[in-house]
């Protein structure tokens, strides 16, 4: 073990970060807020090594021995709160790192103030670092709020053996120093501490990969289901979606009624207007029925300017009443928004037999809302009832 060169390993794990720094935002290319964060992270922690390696460089103890490692301690740990702001948006969850953040300016001022006091600055900086370490640690092995692979184990494993390394460093150079003198020096915790790092930094980077993939698949599979203007359910979505509704309520015999809407003169909304205030009518639009909808209420925008709500446990009047609230919600906001009256025609169907389908009742909510449209527009009509055989 004694044979083993630390400074060697400590260069090389360095020029790897170096690399990896430079080379994955190239690879990835445009990257969301996650990646972006977890390529910073990255960054930092490569500069905070360079600024460590210099300070070897220069004379020790001087001022910019002290400049130098002082730097160094607040990239690296800066870059663990940019890895924890990454992790924390891959698990599904709101950016919070307010805890990260304060060790990192806590550790970092202290081992400033401290820089003269070797015994305390490796054990302050080390310490801290390994406490920094932990609350990442802490946040992965909560449950996430999306799916996720086990890339978050992978990444807890190998945070958890770099922690209880810093712990271990932390306690020699504050209370043992004489068996931990140097950083670079072939001292038994440094040379573990580089192995691990070594082998912990391409694990961790291996585990951030599969987690940028993780997301992009996540990404893919909600662009597949939403439309991309309005942000509703597309038209395959909704039919995959309103199917099994309307099977649960056959099973349980519950009511259920679709509603098909059209904005009325949308061509005339475009050319009047143009396409972005037309698209912004169809955002608006998608803004009221969310205001409108009741949990379990299924929407989407079904094609061009026409919208479909499959409504769960609805009677008829039920529906109607969701009619009138989407009319007023428009009311009160399409002219303050648009500038001009944003008005609808729909067709309502209900499922009247067990045998009914989606498709069944789109051909007669379709029916309704071309009598609608032939009346003026502006205005809901229902299907007649079939009568059944």
């Amino acid at each position: 073990m004694q044979k083993i060169d630390v400074f060697s390993l400590f260069v090389a794990m360095t020029l790897n970060l170096s690399i990896m720094a430079v080379a994955l935002p190239y690879f990835m290319g445009r990257v969301n807020r996650a990646a972006r964060y977890a390529q910073t992270g990255i960054v930092l922690q490569t500069a905070g090594w360079i600024f460590l390696f210099s300070s070897s460089a220069v004379e020790r103890g001087g001022w910019a021995d002290h400049l130098l490692s002082t730097l160094a301690m607040g990239c690296v740990s800066s870059g663990m709160v940019f890895n924890a702001m990454a992790f924390q948006i891959w698990c599904g969850r709101k950016v919070s790192v307010r805890t990260p953040i304060a060790i990192a300016v806590l550790m970092t001022v202290g081992y400033s103030i401290g820089f003269s006091n070797y015994p305390f600055r490796v054990g302050w900086a080390n310490a801290l670092l390994a406490l920094q370490i932990a609350t990442v640690v802490v946040e992965l092995c909560r449950p996430p709020k999306v799916a996720v692979g086990r890339w978050r184990w992978l990444l807890a494993i190998c945070l958890s053996i770099q922690m209880i390394v810093l712990a271990c460093r932390a306690v020699l150079g504050a209370f043992y120093t004489a068996e931990f003198p140097n950083f670079f020096g072939p001292y038994l915790v440094n040379q573990i501490f580089a192995l691990s790092s070594n082998s912990m930094m391409v694990l961790s980077v291996v585990a951030i990969l599969l987690a940028h993939r993780d997301e992009a698949a996540r990404e893919l599979e909600r662009l597949a289901m939403q439309d991309s203007l309005t942000g509703a359910l597309n038209r395959r979505a909704w039919l995959l979606q309103s199917g099994i509704e309307l099977a649960s309520s056959v099973r349980y015999r519950q009511p259920i009624g679709l509603l098909l809407l059209d904005l009325d003169y949308f061509k005339q909304i475009n050319d009047t207007h143009g396409h972005a205030v037309g698209d912004r009518a169809l955002q608006l639009f998608v803004s009221g029925l969310q205001a409108v909808s009741r949990a379990g209420d299924v929407f989407c925008r079904y094609g061009g300017e026409e919208f479909c709500v499959l409504l769960k446990c609805a009677t008829p009047d039920a529906v109607m009443a969701y009619d009138q609230r989407m009319r007023q919600w428009l009311a009160q906001h399409s002219i303050q928004e648009l500038g001009f009256e944003l008005s609808y025609s729909a067709g309502i169907a209900m499922r009247e037999h067990d045998s009914d389908s989606i498709d069944t009742m789109l051909q007669r909510a379709d029916v309704a809302l071309y009598d609608a449209k032939s009346q003026g527009r502006g205005c809901t009509l229902a299907s007649p009832v079939r009568l059944s055989a």
